[in-house]
Parts: C-alpha cells; structure tokens; sequence
C-alpha cells in the first residue's frame, strides 16, 4: 500500500468545494461563507460545511472520494473491536472525525471524513510509527463506529439523562417562566435534536412522544409499522414537551388543547420539514412529529412503483382537459405524494396549477398552493369558490370531506377544469357509492368522474437477506397463486432481517394500487346506484387488476412477502 503524501493532502480540500459547486450541491456564496469562517473556527473544510448545514455529509464523502481518488467506505469495511485503542486518544478521534480500520506491519488504514486533513494524518502516523493510507467515510459513519467501539463518539441519550437534573417536579402544573427555563438547558436541547437525529437516520415518517403515569415512550413509524425505541426518564417529560412546542412556536401555557405547529430544520445539509401535533391526555400531552423530507420523496409514477400498466392508463386519464380524478385510500397511504406527482406531470408555464389542502405537506414550485384555516373561516368551500375566480386550470383539493366541496369540485369540472381529490374508502368502487351518498347527484357524477386510483403501500423485501421458498400447496389454493404463473414455477420469499435492515427484514415501501377508469358500463350503474361491490366487479370484468392481484405479482417477483400483501389488503 502506498501513503498519500500529506502536501498533496493540503492542496485539496478548496478543489472539493469546488466540485460540490460545479455539482449543485453548494451554493458558492455557501462556501465563500465556509471559507470566511474556517480560520477561526479551527476546523476543516469539509466537517465545516456540514457543521454549518451547507452540505449533507453523503454528498460530502462522494465530493472527497472523486477529488483525493479514494474509495468509499461501507459500514461492513468498520472493525468489530478497536485498533490503536492504547496509542490514540478518543477524544482526537471524535473531534478530527477519523478512526483507525485496519492495521498492518507497514501501515494504518484510516477511515477520514476529511482526507484533507493533513494535521489529523501526520497525527496518526507519529502515534503509531506507521504511513497512512486514507479512506473515506460519513460523519455519520465514523460517528456510529466510534459510538459502537467506544461508546464516546457523541452524545447518547443515557449520557444525556445523567446530566438531567432528578427534578421529579416536571409535570404540566409548572409555571410558563419554569418550562421555558427546563426546555431551554443544554441536555434537554441536545436530548429532543437526539430524537429527532435518530428518527432521521432511521428513515421514520412519524415520531410518536407519549407520555404514560410511570414512563415517557417514544416511537417512530418506520416504512408504516411503529417501534419503540430507547426513551428519555418520566422526569423529563415535561421538560422535553416544552422544547418540542417552543421549536414549533406553539403556546407552551396551554395543555388543556390540541395545537398544531411546524418546525424547520437543517440536518446533514438536508432541509426537513416537521408537522406537530399536540393533544392532552391522561398523563399529559402526547405529541407527533410528522417527518417531512422532500429530498426523500420521489415525485415519479415509475419511482413510487406503480405498474406500468396502471401508470399508462392513469397517464391516459390525466391528459385529459377537464374532469374529475379520485385517489382513495386510508391515511398513509401515500394519496397526497400520488397527486403531488400527477401535479408535477402537469406542471408547465402553459397551466395555472392550485392547491387546497389541510396540511399543505411539500411546497412544490410553480404550483400555487393554499393551507386552510377553519378557525378563521378559510374552509375547504370557501376556498374553492374564489379559487375558481383565479382562472385556474388544474384543482387540487386536499379531501372531498363533505357535500359542499364535492358539489364546487363537479361545478368546477363541469366549466372545464381538471380536478383532483382524495376519498377515504376501501376499494375504488366504494368510492362512487360514498359520493352519491354524500348527496351527489348521479347524473353530475357520470357527466365529470373520470377515473378512480385505490392504493396501499406494502413494505419492500431488503435484498440482502431476502430468503427464496416454494409455497405449501396449500396456500397456493387458498390465494390462487396459480392464477398468475404455472404451480411448478411458483416461488415466494419470506424476510429474514440483517443489519442493513435493521433486523426487520424490509426496507422501504411500495404501491399496490387498482385503477378503475369510468367507462360507459360503469356509468350506467352509477345511474342505477348500484352497491360498491357490483361496480367493483364490473370493473374487474373489464380487466382491472385489484390491489391484491397487483400485490401478489409483486410477491412473486420478490420485491415484498405475501404476508405484507395480506395485511395491507384485508380491508380491501
């Protein structure tokens, strides 16, 4: 292995920021700012960049590898115990975001946030008496390594708990000027970034903070599917609270209430948004941190795993000029990111795109988007009256909660304007029998409903560990697998669990969906107010795939298990 001489080193790190300029990553008055800073703050370029939240810390370590030609580190590549743990101080290891992976007799394998970092690897060499060959990792990386090998990399939340006071007073009877002094001390400040911290890196949609009669538990939704995970004592509950609603500008005083609120946040370079909601309990309030990350959100029919076949229907259906256009579903899932991406097909300076949603969730460019208030009369109805005076050419109406907004959304596409709409219900038939009992008129209904998109997200399969099985013939009769390929070629898989995933054997979620076009068969129905289930199977007829058959193809294909189609389609 040969060293990398450390002048070299040196002559880099500003040929770095260069490329994350000439990517789009930084901005350059972005690293102007860096580089005005890094004098005095006695750091290096690119830990600085990510201090400040300019560049995330992925981006930052693909920058580093192309510029010093270096390979990138996976989490496999760090050491299961310790290296150079007698000739190197932890505490230099933590502040210059290195750690030692491997040793031989000629020289040391660093892992390197910041190659550049001539000081940090003429440190190691002296230390040790041996050349360094740099390789390159995440903060993050080099942060969980140095947690799991010496468990002082950062701060845990048991270290943060032995600097809370043992104050057993903290509960909501304290007064406004008390809260706001607990919220505001350092190990609570750094216990809630803690949470937050974790809930990001654990790709968790939702963070659930309850508080019970002898414990805080805190639990984050994870690909649909909550768990628990390590929480702060009882004692800091209110403590931990009071922080949460002074980020989201909410009224700390109040406790009798729900309250809603929104927090903005930095974290590894990455914008994130985080909806609050605040509602009393028993024992206290219990909050929800809504995780809103637009960067993780792909606005594409191919990337949220439509089938191509219900993706070129809905293409089809959505060209048109006007009418009506349904997503159902139950909360989670994943109606509102559907129509963001159906808005974003649209979305050109020849159309006036309008929003009203409750929350507006992703701010999407060129896409005029209204938030409602009820309390202040802004409603659903009273919004779309005036949106029609705007001259608009495609609506987007958050939900069709009552007779009133659906009765302005058929006016609205009777004049020529594309509207979409979100319903809760089971199946996409059951959604013309909700509409008509709502008070609809069904002749106003065949004339402007053009198509309805019934979906679920199912878990995806971690390919890693994913295990291959032939299912009993039982089963196969019970699901009818054999509908869908010959009973010798069929094969299902089953999840395992590994570290990538966290033992859970999945990693991330995909759609299942059934598209039912409005048809002239299923309009006479609808003259006819037949139940959901007839249009239903009219529409099966006519060559709808449903949900299920949509989940099974993509068991058999191995992307999720035919327990996860299952539970995600009982309903249905």
């Amino acid at each position: 292995m040969t060293d990398t001489p450390i002048m070299q080193q040196q002559t880099r790190p500003l040929a770095v920021g260069e490329l994350l300029v000439s990517e789009g990553k930084l901005k350059r008055e972005e690293l102007d700012q860096a580089l005005a800073l890094l004098a005095k703050n006695g750091t290096s370029l690119g830990i600085l960049l990510i201090r400040l939240g300019f560049v995330s810390d992925r981006d930052m370590a693909n920058a580093q590898a192309k510029a010093f030609d270096l390979p990138l580190l996976n989490d496999k590549d760090f050491p299961e115990v310790p290296i150079l743990e007698d000739k190197v101080a932890i505490k230099f290891l933590k502040e210059a975001f290195v750690i030692p992976i491997e040793e031989h007799d000629e020289d040391v394998v660093l892992a390197m946030a910041d190659p550049g970092d001539g000081f940090a690897i003429q440190a190691i060499q002296l230390a040790c008496a041996k050349s360094v060959v740099p390789k390159v990792a995440t903060t993050t990386q080099i942060e969980r390594a140095l947690d799991r090998l010496y468990g002082q990399s950062q701060s845990t939340l048991a270290d943060i708990v032995d600097e809370i006071e043992g104050d057993d007073d903290n509960n909501t009877g304290d007064s406004i000027e008390r809260l706001r002094d607990l919220a505001g001390k350092a190990p609570i400040v750094r216990l809630v970034d803690l949470i937050i911290n974790r809930a990001i890196e654990s790709r968790a949609s939702d963070v659930h903070i309850e508080p019970f009669e002898n414990c805080l538990k805190v639990r984050y939704r994870i690909d649909g599917v909550l768990q628990e995970a390590e929480a702060p004592p009882s004692r800091s509950t209110a403590a931990v609270i009071s922080r949460i609603k002074i980020m989201a500008k909410m009224n700390i005083a109040e406790h009798r209430l729900p309250q809603d609120g929104r927090i903005q946040l930095r974290v590894h370079g990455k914008k994130i948004d985080l909806r609050v909601s605040t509602v009393p309990t028993l024992h206290g309030e219990s909050l929800v941190l809504r995780i809103l990350d637009k960067q993780r959100v792909a606005l594409d029919f191919d990337a949220l795993g439509f089938a191509e076949e219900i993706a070129a229907r809905f293409l089809d259906i959505l060209a048109l000029p006007h009418g009506i256009i349904l997503v159902t579903g139950p909360t989670g899932s994943g109606k509102t990111t559907t129509l963001y991406a159906a808005l974003q097909r649209l979305n050109s300076p020849e159309r006036k795109l309008v929003t009203v949603e409750d929350p507006v969730e992703y701010q999407l460019d060129g896409i005029n988007q209204i938030q409602v208030k009820p309390q202040i009369g802004l409603t659903f109805a009273g919004t779309l009256r005036s949106i029609v005076r705007q001259d608009p050419d495609v609506i987007m109406i958050g939900e069709m909660r009552d007779l009133e907004t659906a009765s302005i959304a058929i006016q609205s596409a009777l004049t020529g304007h594309l509207v979409f709409s979100t319903l809760h219900t089971n199946d996409a038939g059951s959604s013309v029998t909700r509409l008509l009992d709502m008070g609809v008129e069904d002749y106003l209904l065949t004339s402007t409903l053009n198509g309805i998109l019934s979906q679920r997200l199912v878990r995806t399969l971690c390919a890693h560990c994913r295990r291959k099985y032939t299912p009993l013939p039982e089963l196969v009769d019970e699901i009818r697998l054999d509908k869908y390929a010959d009973r010798a070629d069929l094969s299902l898989y089953t999840a395992v669990g590994c570290e990538r995933c966290t033992n859970t054997g999945y990693i991330g979620r995909t759609v299942i969906a059934e598209f039912l076009v409005v048809s002239e068969s299923i309009r006479r129905l609808i003259l006819s107010h037949a139940d959901g289930t007839e249009i239903q199977h009219t529409a099966i007829e006519a060559g709808m795939d449903t949900m299920k058959d949509e989940g099974i193809k993509k068991a058999l294909l191995g992307i999720t298990s035919i327990e996860e189609v299952m539970r995600v389609t009982q309903e249905a």
